[in-house]
Order: C-alpha cells, then structure tokens, then sequence
C-alpha cells in the first residue's frame, strides 16, 4: 500500500497539470484545437518520460508548471486565455513595490496559493524518489525515443521549411488540412482579414482581436513550390515537407499544453528580449544633450497622452452632432488642435512619429537610430514614467515598447490583451495617481491607452454603452457582416464617451498638485467605419478617417504663469496644419527643454513655428496638403502633376 499510494499520488498529480489547457471546456467556453493539444500533450509525456526513464529524474523540470499553474488558471477563468510572452513580461520587469501596488491585499493571497504550488511539487518529488514503479523499461524507452525522434524531425522540418499543398486531385478535406498548417504562407496578393471589403454575409471573426495583426498585410509570404528558405532558424534552401508526411500539430498547439508547452513560451519570449535587444541597439548610445532652458527645483509635470484609432469628426468638440465629448467640453484650459494628420494607420509605425524624432517616411522601416523624448527628458533631470494598457511583446508592439523601456518606471497593465476581458483604460489612473506623488519634482509620464480598438463595445463599461443598438455583450461579431454598421458605429461612439470620461479622470488628477502642468493628447490613428456608401472598415485603406487624427492641449493655470509665452504660440497655432511629427519637437518644448539642433520650427507652442509638408502613407507617399478626397470611403489621393 506505500508503494500503491505515491504512485497514485504521482499520476493524479501529473495528470492534473495535464488537464490545465482543457479548463475552458469546463466553463462552457471553447477550445480551439483541443484534439491538437492532447494528442501534444500525449507526445510530450511520453518523450520526457523515455529520456529520464523515471519522474525522480525529471520532475524538476516541472517546477515552473507547478508556480505557474495558478496563474495560468487566474488568466484562463478570468481573461480567456493563458501565459503569453506579455504575461511573462509583466512578471519579469515588475518590481515588488509596483506588484503590491497592482495586486494590493490579493498579493498575499497570491503569495500563499504560490507557497501551496511549491509544498505540492515537492511532495509529488519526494514520493516520486521513494518509488521506481513508474520507471520506463528500457525496451519500451528505446522504441519509445525512436517514434519520438523521427516525429520531431518531421515537426521541425515542417516548421522550418514549410509543407507542400496537397495534390489539387485530394478532396477538399485534405487540401483545406494542408493549406492550414501554418507553414505555408498565403500569396501577398490574398486579401488580409481586417483589410477587406465588406461581405453582404456575416462571417466567424476566427482571427486575432489585435487590429495590426489584422490589417498588416506584410506578415504574409509567398508560397512557392519547390525549396524555400528556413524561415526561423536556419538560412539553407531545401524542399517543403511532402503534404503526406506533414504533422497536424503545430508549435502553437504545443505552446498551449501543460506543464511542457510553458517551455515554448519561455523560448518565445526569449525572442521577443532578443527582438527587442535588437531594435535598441542602434540607439543604445545616443544621446540628445538635452537640457532645461532655466533648470531649477519647482515642480513640474508634462504628460502625453496616447489615443488608440480616434477619429477627429466623431469628437463633438469638432462638431460631431453627437455629445461625445461632454466632460472635456468643460474645460477651460484645453485647446483643441483643428488639423492634425498621422502619417500611417498602425499603432506601431505612428506611435514611433510621435514620440521620437523618427522621420514619417521612415515609419514603416523597423528600428531608428535615436532613442524617444522620454531619454531627453532624463537628460534633462525628469523622472520619466510610461504607463500602458497596451500589450509589451508580439510583432506589432514591441517596436512601441523599444522608447517606453527608455522610462525610469514601465508598467503594462493590460493582462487581457485586446480580447474582451482586456483592462478599460481607467486601469491607468491609479498608476498616474502614484506617479504623480513621487517625490521627485520634475515628472514626465506617457499614459498609452486601448482607446477605441476593436472591438470597440469592449472598452467601456456598461455605463457608457449610450448609443444602441450596439455591439455590447456580443462576443467576436462578424465585422464583414453590413447588417451590424449601426450597432458598430454606435459601439464606437460609446467607446469615444468613456475616452472622454477617462480624460476628464486624467486632468482632475492632474489639477490637483496646484502645480505647473501640461498634458498633450493624440491619437495614433483613426477608423474607417462603413461610411456612406462605402464597404470598408477598420484602417489600413488609406481614408481621411484614418490620416485625420484628435489631438488637444491642456494646461493648468500655473503652466500658463510659469509658461504665458508658450500658451499663447498654442492658442495661436490651434488651426494651423500639423502632423505627428510636430509633437515630438512641440513635447520637448512644452517642458522648455533644448538641445543641440533642435528644431523650435516645428514647436507649435513656439513662435517661431513654421509649416512643413504632411505626408501620408497612402498610394505611396502622399502629400496630404497637395491630395484630393475620392470615391466613397473618401480616399486621400494626391493630385496629377500637370
């Protein structure tokens, strides 16, 4: 009975963990792939187990599966998912103090469940060291690692060098397996998800709710047959895998198993560090020189705001019919700017405009030689902060993430991602409220907001879901589908309501120091929303609805003592033509910081400010001041040259 006793102990535990990925099916929700990730799972056990022969050898590796299974089981029951390469971030770059400020009493909680997870593991260990009943034989192990051998070859040639389509002559079951793979890429020329026209029918949004994924059509490559190049590790050229020797589990679905599939997470992530690591090493010894024009102690603060796919005509406070606007509308210190433009329509390639010297003709190369405002605002002795509820890691945000590491203090706030359990923005407000009491006096922080990103009825509580019908309580809706243009463009709206609450929330907290303070708030870019006659939605399609960005200043009464000059330059440029690329230039010198070669020409709170050319990224490089607006999505098409 001992013996019998630790090794029932031993398989329940194990297959606990096992079962950590099949969670959702318990909370009626469903699980993609969930035949994919048992028969992994399966493969998985099986290969440990013949290597080490026995669990006293292998159970270590366990370890971190054991931590963090409750993790996983927090994020699964309450945000529909489970750890990914931002989780990961988030735990490895938060410091104690701001994990105690985050979790408050429930890091106690977290604590002691961690501290049953560690007493758990180590009695599955040491009832593992007094049993060998679960030993592997060694005719079994080596039958055993040779199957497992030969498919992991067969993966990972797959994985690397991608695999054949089936023969045009197979049915169409076996053709549609191959084709979804992974591994062979779609033409360029195929039409990306979040980029296409309009279908008269509704269709399963299955893609990712991060709207840059969606609308990027470079992720894509070209399939060819006949030998192409390893696409992830290695540089050779050599044949796809023949179709009927492909593999239907894919690294993804490995990612998603427990306990083993955490270990392709950790690699992930360990790429991500990589990527990042490589972006910044351009500008990793850049300096700006930069420093205050008359530096002394007396408080100050400057804030940036970052907005997400705002619209300018659906702010009432430039004449939308609609009240979205009615608390900002009541401040007197705020000065909208009337005609500002982004260059590109993707958070990763603007969001680098605005806060870097970045050229936009530059925007849609990856990297830039110089580091972000935040660096010249350290240099010139501010404490810098960059608080975000968006995402740290993934294809389409780590570029952003490359300046906000530049920041004294970085959080990421948002667990969610973009799904519909992601964090409402006022998540940031208790963060500012700490940044705010720092002891240091001069302050510069960037708050980076979810604003109004698909799916738009997800970023506000059901308080502001004013306009109706709407999208409200509708999980992944068809966005190709015409039928839900209404409830979509009055889910946005709603959206631009609790914008409008949760900067009102910003300033009140801002006003209270009775202090020198600014804020400057703009979008990345805007949204395309089925307008008129067009069949077109989201951004990326070249529109004035995307190019034409909100953007504001606002300032409190002792900002305007200390900086009267700066403040009238503001409300003297207010309609003037301006980019993103002013803000950067203008950031610098609403905290009158200089530097050798800076360019006050661009400053917009600076009399000596003059206009340049605005270009955007439609066609080509567009001068937007020289374009006409065409066709019903009111496209921005720069004028023949005679």
């Amino acid at each position: 009975m001992q013996l019998r006793l630790p090794t029932a102990f031993i398989l329940l535990s194990y297959l606990i963990l096992t079962l950590v990925p099949f969670v959702p099916l318990v909370l009626g929700k469903p699980l993609e792939h969930g035949a994919n990730i048992a028969v992994m799972e399966v493969y998985a056990w099986l290969a440990v187990w013949a290597i080490f022969k026995r669990p006293a050898w292998f159970h270590w590796l366990l370890l971190p599966a054991f931590i963090g299974m409750p993790i996983e089981l927090y994020l699964i029951v309450y945000y529909s998912q489970g750890i990914s390469t931002h989780h990961l971030g988030i735990i490895a770059e938060t410091s104690p103090r701001e994990a105690m400020e985050f979790l408050g009493s429930t890091v106690w909680l977290l604590a002691a469940v961690m501290a049953g997870a560690i007493i758990w593991f180590i009695a599955v260990w040491a009832a593992a060291l007094r049993t060998r009943a679960l030993a592997m034989p060694g005719q079994a192990r080596v039958a055993v690692l040779g199957v497992v051998s030969v498919l992991a070859a067969l993966a990972w040639y797959g994985w690397e060098f991608g695999a054949a389509p089936a023969p045009a002559s197979a049915p169409a079951s076996v053709r549609a397996a191959a084709s979804a793979s992974g591994s062979a890429a779609a033409p360029r020329s195929a039409p990306v998800s979040g980029s296409a026209a309009a279908s008269p029918s509704s269709a399963e949004d299955d893609t990712s709710d991060d709207e840059e994924e969606e609308d990027d059509s470079s992720a894509s490559t070209d399939s060819a047959p006949g030998s192409v190049p390893g696409a992830h590790r290695t540089h050779w050229k050599l044949a796809p895998l023949p179709h009927w020797l492909r593999i239907p589990p894919d690294y993804y679905d490995f990612t998603r198993t427990w306990p083993f599939g955490l270990t392709g997470r950790g690699v992930d992530f360990y790429d991500e560090r990589e990527h990042l690591a490589r972006l910044g090493q351009a500008s990793r010894s850049f300096t700006f020189h930069a420093h205050q024009q008359a530096p002394d102690t007396a408080p100050e603060t400057v804030v940036l705001v970052i907005g997400e796919s705002a619209r300018y005509d659906r702010w009432s406070l430039n004449g939308y019919t609609r009240e979205t606007n009615p608390l900002l509308a009541k401040e007197t210190n705020l000065v909208m700017l009337q005609d500002v433009v982004t260059a590109v329509s993707a958070t990763r390639l603007s969001v680098p405009v605005i806060i870097s010297r970045k050229p936009a003709t530059q925007s849609l190369e990856d990297g830039f030689s110089e580091k972000s405002f935040i660096t010249a605002y350290k240099e010139a002795g501010f404490r810098t902060y960059w608080l975000s509820n968006q995402i740290s890691f993934g294809q389409f945000d780590t570029p952003v993430s490359v300046f906000a590491r530049e920041a004294d203090v970085v959080q990421f706030l948002n667990l969610g991602g973009y799904t519909n359990n992601s964090n409402f923005d006022s998540v940031l407000l208790d963060p500012l409220q700490h940044a705010l009491a720092d002891p240091a006096p001069k302050k510069l922080i960037v708050l980076h907001t979810l604003g109004s990103h698909w799916n738009y009825s997800q970023r506000h509580p059901k308080e502001f879901d004013k306009w109706t019908p709407s999208l409200f309580g509708v999980d992944k809706p068809a966005y190709t589908d015409l039928k839900i243009k209404p409830q979509m463009n009055n889910s946005y709206d709603n959206s631009v309501l609790y914008t409008d609450w949760f900067l009102s929330q910003t300033i009140n907290k801002l006003k209270a120091p009775q202090q020198p303070v600014t804020m400057l708030y703009v979008a990345d870019h805007g949204q395309t929303l089925y307008d008129g006659a067009c069949r077109l939605a989201f951004h990326g399609h070249n529109t004035i609805h995307e190019f034409r960005v909100p953007a504001f200043v606002w300032y409190s009464d002792q900002y305007k003592e200390r900086y009267p000059d700066k403040v009238t330059q503001l409300e003297r440029h207010r309609k003037a033509k301006l980019a993103t690329e002013n803000m950067f230039h203008t950031l610098l010198d609403m905290g009158d910081i200089r530097y050798p070669q800076d360019r006050l020409e661009w400053s917009f709170v600076n009399n000596s400010f003059k206009l340049h050319k605005r270009v955007v990224d439609s066609y080509g490089w567009t001068n937007y001041d020289n374009a006409v607006i065409k066709g019903d999505c009111s496209e921005v098409v720069e004028k023949k040259k005679k």
